[in-house]
C-alpha cells in the first residue's frame, strides 16, 4: 500500500511542477516591465504618475511658500507618526509698538495682539516611518501634501530619508526659476499653472 501512496504522491508533485513551470514560462516569454537601473531609466510618464514621498505643495501665487496652514490634522491623522509640524509663532511687537498698546490699554481701548500667523515654521517628514498609507494627504483641509514623482530616491543611512519639507519647497522653487532663465520663482509658477 506505501508504494501506490508513494506513486501517487510523486504524480501530485510532478503535477505542481508542471503548473509552475507553464505560470513561469507564460511570463518567461512576455516582454519585461521593470527596468534595470542604472543601464535603463523610467520613461517620463510614468514618472509623472509614480507616488514617492509625501511633498508640500506651493501656494500658486507664491511657490516659496507652501499651502499649509499648520492645522495639525496630518499629523493627528498618521498611523505611522512620520510628521512633525511646528507652527509660526506670532512676531513680537517692537518696543514702539508695546508702548502704543500699553498707551491704548491706559485709554480703555481694545488692543489687538499680533496673531500668529497660519503657517508652519518646521515641517518635518521621516520617509523611513512612513507606510505610504496617504492619510496625511486625504485629510489635509486645503490640499497641501501630494505624493512626489521622485522616483530615484536613494540613501545610505536613515538620516538621508528625513527631510525638511519647507527647505525641500523652496529648492524646487528656485530650482525651477532656473529652469527659466530670467524668470523669478512666481513666474516660473504662474506659467506651470497655466499650462495645466
Amino acid at each position: 500500500m506505501s508504494a501506490v501512496k508513494e506513486v501517487i504522491q510523486s504524480v501530485k508533485d510532478l503535477w505542481s511542477l508542471f503548473v509552475g513551470l507553464r505560470v513561469t514560462g507564460k511570463y518567461f516569454v512576455q516582454p519585461t516591465v521593470t527596468v534595470h537601473y542604472p543601464r535603463e531609466t523610467v520613461d517620463e510618464d510614468v514618472e509623472q504618475t509614480f507616488g514617492g514621498h509625501v511633498e508640500l505643495v506651493p501656494k500658486p501665487k507664491d511657490p516659496l511658500k507652501a499651502k499649509c496652514i499648520a492645522c495639525m490634522m496630518c499629523v493627528t491623522n498618521c498611523p505611522s507618526g512620520c510628521l512633525t509640524v511646528v507652527k509660526a509663532k506670532a512676531p513680537k511687537p517692537t518696543p514702539e509698538e508695546e508702548q502704543a498698546m500699553k498707551e491704548a490699554e491706559e485709554r480703555g481701548e481694545k488692543v489687538k495682539k499680533p496673531k500668529a500667523p497660519k503657517e508652519p515654521a518646521k515641517f518635518m517628514y521621516d520617509y523611513s516611518l512612513c507606510s505610504l498609507c496617504g492619510t496625511c494627504i486625504e485629510n489635509c483641509p486645503v490640499g497641501s501634501l501630494r505624493y512626489s514623482n521622485n522616483i530615484y530616491l536613494v540613501g545610505t543611512s536613515r538620516d538621508d530619508f528625513k527631510f525638511d519639507l519647507l527647505q525641500r519647497l523652496q529648492r524646487q522653487a528656485e530650482q525651477s526659476a532656473k529652469a527659466v532663465p530670467g524668470a523669478s520663482a512666481a513666474d516660473t509658477a504662474s506659467a506651470a499653472k497655466s499650462e495645466a
